[in-house]
């Protein structure tokens, strides 16, 4: 056995993904593990303003998303912010908005405002 043991990730849906996110205190921690250094769990508890129980709940739901990755160095756990994790809320979001036309996946609403300049029939 290493030194440092990985903490594995489960499967997770695009809706339940971006559920992850939604939540204040989460958006906090990946929002200050993006820069993509390794932090260990004391150095984020400032960051999530929330009892150390409350704080091991949010690591693990981040972690069982795949957004973040834990590795335990003896009695302490560090976190880092998954090489795709940026890549897989991009893709779990639904087709992206321009602000000309609206929704970009088409739609008979956007359909409408395209073939009417922009303007609601």
């Amino acid at each position: 056995m290493s030194a440092a043991t990985l903490i594995e990730a489960t499967e997770i849906e695009p809706a339940g993904l971006l559920s992850v996110i939604a939540d204040p205190v989460r958006w906090r921690l990946l929002a200050h593990l993006a820069d993509g250094a390794t932090r260990c769990v004391c150095e984020l508890q400032p960051v999530a303003a929330v009892p150390g129980n409350l704080l091991s709940y949010h690591l693990r739901v981040l972690r069982e998303a795949g957004l973040v990755k834990a590795a335990r160095r003896g009695r302490w756990v560090d976190y880092t912010i998954a090489a795709d994790a940026l890549d897989r809320l991009h893709a779990a979001l639904p087709a992206a908005y321009t602000a000309e036309s609206g929704p970009a996946s088409g739609g008979p609403e956007a359909a409408d405002r395209r073939s009417t300049g922009g303007r609601r029939r």
